[in-house]
């Protein structure tokens, strides 16, 4: 197989936001994962478990997305805050997690673990079983500077400073858990929400205040993603429509089958997951084309001093494998992380990458120890699971312009190609199963190769745990001796492989 990369064909910025991530409170995805708290023998930074941070900061997450998900919608944040001892025990149901919540990770929390990493908080507010006055005294305990009896109760709790907050999700899943809602219905929720938040600059016109992010569709339901979006945007279009900036779609790449689990699997497994990898890039295009549909609805406005709706971003703010088993494990949808779900993550990644000029954030589903994580933890310890891997990995795309690549006449191989400061970064998923593959890469150009790194295993199969924490890690390969401007290029089976060359 053969590939000619033309440097000079580049479609758009690769935005750090489509590496997000997403923290819920979710069997171990906070307590005991994220959270320890700061009396724990288990080493911390003020309760955070001590090697989450450090592995979190080498990733440079640009957002994390909480408290949902589904909790969001049973959440009240009040519980969260002021001195622990004194904060409320609740119990939670969310999604098969059946647990007390003694609310020790609270906003204030949150906002410490998001400066710790280095990331933006995105907040979804509790629109189901919440009010709009609860949302609009959490804007103001996170956002405004001084002066309210909310300013000076988060100044108590320690941050004087605002913690000037600008993703704002406002509802979950809003047509299943949310509320089972028609799009009629949460328009009108919305419209409520969206018109209540408060401005916390000095000009109400500032378009840069606050980024308010609807609730998009269920991207796993063919049809019902359609009328969705196309049918909120209809209701968004009648008479005037609210501040909107982003839609949040939904899509996992679910395997239900029941012939394997998530360590034990064969070929044809694979190659179900793996294909279901790519197929949110259908529902991407599609749901941009309905975008820009919407918006050529929306209504001349007949004022000047009233807005018309004409951009909005589409964001995907759960996306990941999701094996038939997380639904019985406990803690709830807790799974492991196999070479198959590497490969998988890798290739979605390459498709939000690829449609950077559609999608503009994305959060995957989860960090920690639920589903499509990045670290599994079990007790003191903590593992870092093949997708950690591959998010570094995908650090070195950020920023970088994205390069377009001619078709190949493969189904095997996925490439990812963009440059930075002279710097090209070419990643190749291999998909295939058990064959090894060779790609001839032209560059038109002479290069020199700077890195070569490999993450692969002897078995697709293969994983981390406690007792083997780095049986699956990347490699760093000898990089080819000399300058030239074509590659011959080895990939092993069921692997990512990644190349950077210094244009000369």
């Amino acid at each position: 197989m053969e590939l000619s990369i033309d440097i000079d064909q580049t479609l758009g910025i690769v935005d750090p936001k489509l590496h997000g991530q997403f923290i819920e409170f979710l069997g171990e995805c906070i307590d005991q994962g994220i959270w320890v708290g700061p009396d724990s023998k288990i080493p911390n930074i003020h309760g955070f478990r001590k090697t989450i941070v450090e592995k979190m900061q080498a990733l440079h997450p640009a957002v994390i997305r909480w408290p949902g998900g589904c909790y969001a919608d049973s959440y009240h944040w009040r519980d969260g805050i002021g001195p622990r001892k004194q904060r409320p025990i609740t119990f939670n149901e969310n999604f098969g997690t059946f647990t007390r919540d003694d609310h020790q990770f609270g906003t204030d929390e949150f906002m410490e673990f998001c400066e710790l990493v280095g990331a933006e908080p995105w907040i979804n507010i509790n629109l189901m079983s919440g009010t709009v006055q609860e949302m609009k005294d959490w804007m103001e305990y996170c956002n405004r500077e001084s002066g309210t009896d909310l300013a000076r109760l988060r100044a108590q709790n320690g941050h004087p400073a605002p913690y000037h907050v600008k993703y704002w999700g406002i509802g979950n899943e809003v047509w299943a858990g949310g509320g089972f809602m028609t799009p009629a219905a949460y328009a009108a929720k919305y419209r409520e929400f969206a018109t209540a938040m408060p401005s916390f600059k000095h000009d109400p016109f500032d378009k840069e205040k606050i980024y308010r992010i609807a609730s998009g569709p269920d991207g796993n339901k063919p049809i019902e993603r359609v009328n969705w979006t196309r049918d909120l945007l209809n209701e968004l279009a009648k008479y005037r429509q609210p501040s909107i900036q982003g839609l949040d779609l939904h899509y996992y790449n679910w395997n239900l089958a029941d012939d394997d689990t998530p360590t034990e699997f064969d070929k044809q497994s694979w190659d179900r997951v793996v294909k279901g990898a790519g197929e949110i890039e259908e529902v991407i295009v599609q749901q941009g084309e309905l975008i820009n549909q919407g918006l050529a609805k929306m209504p001349t406005p007949e004022s000047s001093m009233d807005q018309r709706l004409s951009k909005l971003e589409l964001i995907v703010g759960e996306w990941g494998v999701w094996h038939r088993d997380a639904f019985t494990a406990k803690p709830a949808l807790k799974q492991q992380v196999t070479m198959r779900d590497a490969v998988a993550t890798a290739i979605t990644l390459n498709v939000l990458q690829r449609h950077c000029d559609l999608v503009k954030m994305a959060t995957v589903a989860q960090s920690v120890n639920v589903l499509n994580a990045l670290f599994l933890t079990e007790d003191e310890k903590t593992i870092m699971t093949p997708n950690y891997d591959v998010f570094v990995m995908y650090q070195r795309h950020q920023n970088g312009r994205l390069i377009q690549l001619p078709a190949m006449n493969s189904e095997k191989l996925d490439v990812m190609a963009t440059i930075k400061q002279g710097q090209l970064t070419v990643t190749i998923i291999n998909k295939d199963y058990a064959q090894s593959h060779q790609l001839i890469l032209r560059l038109g150009a002479p290069a020199t190769m700077t890195r070569h790194e490999e993450l692969s295993a002897a078995s697709p199969n293969e994983y981390n745990s406690a007792a083997a924490p780095d049986r699956v890690r990347t490699r760093t390969k000898a990089p080819a001796p000399f300058a030239a401007d074509v590659f011959a290029l080895e990939l092993p089976n069921a692997s990512v492989s990644q190349f950077q060359f210094q244009m000369n």
